[in-house]
């Protein structure tokens, strides 16, 4: 291989809307074009693709959010044909329609292929998309996002470990960083969201949608006033949705449990570091097992106490009992009792939680870290096919 300077990297993804892929995407062109790469992004599009040109890598727009499969042998003759044009080193899959277009387009032309597997994917009845999924089990080297889709990939899939490298994702630390949320910020919040300092917050963040257990943390709340009706709160969810009526849904059923009052909704928030700074406890009730959880993460990187469910990638991120909590996925009793624990934390002991949390987010899940993790897993492949031709 060349020069640095003259490697240049494709990622594919279905679009650029809304997301972790999304984010994560981003974090690596961002790496790539700081180490000297050429860093090109094809997918249908979205509003990230002016972050991802301020970071100064170049976006191509291709139909990828397609899983026609007819649209998607189209696709990889195009992929194909950017690849040979642009003197493509290494291609990047991280979502199962654009990355059978592109396994296609880099065997082709015999171009390293790379994927990261970001969730379990469903199997579906009776296994039938497995051999759908099994793209994101067949790059050169399949990137985990964290141990236990390691191990999903390995016993689903039958990957061996040799082919996985475990790289978990990471937070922007120079965006949440507690430091760097100015007092001004804080009160603007505060104000816009019309809070009390005498009531404790509790947040929920991420997108609103069926399987991220808004309405678990309502039925929580609502068992935890039914515990102490004297009790007061405020519950922020927090996050984008595309489902005005599920949005609806969730406040009616809200004003059904006598909750109506705690719980607020925000789908436009533009400072989310002030918002855990604001928070008292931040949760993640998600239903089903998340890959990673970035909210697990953020919310510890602010020095926050989080609550999480026992299931997916929490119990890696969190140090129970010490940095947060994990509840018995989908028990409202278990959430409750939770919520419960940290809540009641003393002075004393938030700031004791609120410095280890800080310290195990830079230790293990910072985003540099695993920009330079992935960065080296393309390096290797271009070494290893220059020491082979």
């Amino acid at each position: 291989m060349g020069e640095t300077s003259k490697r240049v990297c494709l990622q594919v993804l279905p679009a650029l809307v809304a997301g972790g892929v999304e984010r994560g995407t981003i974090d690596v062109a961002q790496a790539l074009v700081a180490a000297g790469w050429t860093a090109l992004v094809a997918s249908s599009g979205g509003p990230m693709v002016r972050e991802l040109e301020r970071a100064g890598a170049e976006h191509i727009e291709l139909p990828l959010r397609t899983k026609n499969p007819l649209a998607i042998r189209r696709n990889a003759g195009r992929l194909a044909d950017l690849m040979a044009s642009r003197g493509v080193s290494i291609v990047h899959a991280r979502s199962r329609a654009p990355a059978w277009s592109a396994r296609a387009a880099a065997r082709r032309l015999g171009i390293p292929f790379v994927t990261t597997f970001h969730g379990t994917y469903g199997l579906g009845p009776f296994g039938l998309k497995k051999l759908y999924n099994r793209v994101m089990a067949s790059g050169d080297v399949v990137i985990a996002i964290s141990e236990f889709i390691r191990s999903h990939v390995m016993s689903n899939y039958g990957v061996p470990a040799e082919k996985i490298r475990l790289i978990h994702r990471g937070v922007d630390l120079q965006q949440f960083d507690p430091a760097k949320v100015s007092s001004q910020r804080l009160i603007q919040l505060t104000q816009k969201w019309r809070l009390s300092e005498s009531i404790s917050v509790i947040m929920l963040p991420g997108r609103i949608s069926g399987w991220k257990g808004h309405r678990l943390l309502i039925d929580a709340l609502a068992l935890m006033r039914s515990r102490d009706p004297a009790l007061e709160l405020r519950c922020m969810m927090v996050g984008p949705t595309e489902s005005a009526p599920l949005v609806e849904s969730l406040l009616a059923y809200a004003a059904e449990r006598n909750v109506g009052g705690w719980v607020q909704i925000v789908q436009d928030c533009n400072d989310i570091p002030a918002a855990y700074m604001i928070t008292d406890v931040a949760v993640s009730a998600s239903t089903d097992p998340e890959a990673f959880g970035r909210v697990v993460a953020e919310a510890q990187a602010m020095g926050r106490p989080i609550v999480a469910p026992a299931h997916g990638a929490a119990g890696e991120i969190i140090e129970p009992g010490v940095t947060g909590w994990l509840f018995t996925p989908r028990d409202s009793v278990s959430l409750a009792d939770a919520l419960k624990r940290a809540l009641g934390l003393n002075l004393a002991e938030r700031e004791k939680l609120l410095v280890r949390a800080i310290e195990r987010v830079r230790a293990k899940f910072d985003k540099a870290e695993m920009c330079a993790k992935t960065l080296a897993v393309y390096n290797a492949l271009l070494a290893q096919r220059a020491a082979a031709s």
